[in-house]
């Protein structure tokens, strides 16, 4: 499954995977392909340096990259406390509301609101990058489009490629003009944030729209042969999140979670505001439904609504209160039935690719 992108960044497939836990980034890259860090979850520089010096010291000198959050344009002395400010009450009476109807207890005294998505910040993105500069990161990708063009900059001195990624031909195009390296085409699939262009419509216009830049294809690809249809659209690779979430390999926190993941079917997605105020594809649960549109007092913009739910979030995880419980997942979820390790994920989606592959090959043979 090699590809020019795959072996111009040193990894045997072009297996790309985007992942928040070190644990499943490390394996993948072990295992040929390449492991993408997700740094979102990372408020404190300490706490990346410490999750960077693991993934060093147990990827064996293998490529491996870093994905962070930032928005195109510069933004200067914004804290997060003027976002927590602008959080009208309303919305923090109505998240209250629907926590006590569920019973969701507090958390402990002494504990904090846990993940705040403090990564949205800018300040806090760019700090990160002040860590990552520091280690042998291969690929750097932003998961908002293309990072200011100072940082593109910065990241061409280190010799590092960026990746962006985008939901339309038109968003590639951007990046294309911004000096982007690698564009991921996301389709409507996919896990996350996502547009309303589905992968197989989505990839060969991207192909078309950016030529000769390098496109990896992204949002419900689970399969070899799903892989194999993306070269086959044009793409280089394939940029994989959602699968990795029941790997043993991963840490959701949850047994619970990883239980509902397993039960889902690709029609327990939706695309909802409800967790950072941009639609992301996510399990469907009471907790999404409760900020459609009519009602309550719908979610706020990006990034005002994920810190209103930041502590909600973290009560509905820790007492595993299951009709609230949910996360960000693709439609390829209806194809994870059961707990593997990133290695014998890799194994199916090799023998997948060489089955469509010797399918093709019997097809243009005449066999």
């Amino acid at each position: 499954m090699q590809t020019q992108l795959s072996t111009q960044l040193g990894a045997e497939h072009a297996l790309f995977g985007f992942t928040p836990f070190p644990a499943v980034a490390a394996a993948l890259t072990r295992a040929g392909g390449f492991g993408v860090l997700g740094a979102v979850r990372y408020g404190a520089a300490d706490d990346l340096r410490r999750d960077l010096d693991w993934m060093e010291a147990h990827t064996g000198g293998l490529p491996w990259g870093l994905d962070v959050v930032m928005p195109a344009k510069k933004v200067e002395s914004v804290t997060e406390a003027d976002v927590e400010a602008m959080i009208p009450e309303g919305h923090r009476r109505y998240v209250r509301e629907v926590l006590d109807r569920y019973q969701v207890p507090g958390l402990p005294d002494g504990q904090d609101g846990g993940w705040r998505i403090t990564g949205w910040m800018e300040e806090v993105a760019r700090g990160q990058l002040d860590v990552a500069f520091d280690y042998p990161v291969k690929l750097l990708a932003n998961a908002l489009g293309s990072p200011p063009p100072d940082v593109i900059e910065r990241a061409h001195r280190h010799g590092i490629p960026v990746a962006a990624l985008a939901g339309s031909p038109r968003h590639a195009e951007r990046h294309k003009e911004a000096g982007i390296d690698i564009i991921v085409a996301q389709g409507y699939e996919a896990g996350g944030h996502t547009g309303e262009i589905a992968t197989m419509v989505l990839t060969p216009e991207v192909v078309r729209a950016v030529y000769p830049l390098p496109v990896l294809a992204a949002g419900g690809i689970g399969s070899g042969e799903q892989l194999a249809a993306a070269l086959a659209l044009g793409a280089q690779g394939a940029w994989l999140g959602s699968v990795w979430l029941t790997t043993t390999e991963a840490d959701l926190g949850s047994r619970a979670l990883t239980r509902k993941l397993l039960a889902a079917t690709a029609g327990d997605t939706v695309r909802s505001r409800a967790l950072t105020g941009k639609p992301a594809r996510q399990l469907r649960t009471d907790w999404t439904d409760a900020w459609e549109p009519g009602e309550g007092p719908g979610p706020l913009p990006m990034p005002l609504q994920g810190l209103l739910v930041a502590e909600a979030n973290s009560r509905i995880q820790r007492y595993e209160v299951e009709p609230l419980l949910g996360t960000p997942v693709g439609q390829i979820v209806g194809s994870m039935n059961s707990e593997r390790s990133v290695q014998a994920v890799v194994d199916d989606l090799t023998r997948g690719f060489e089955t469509a592959v010797a399918r093709l090959n019997g097809i243009a043979g005449g066999g």
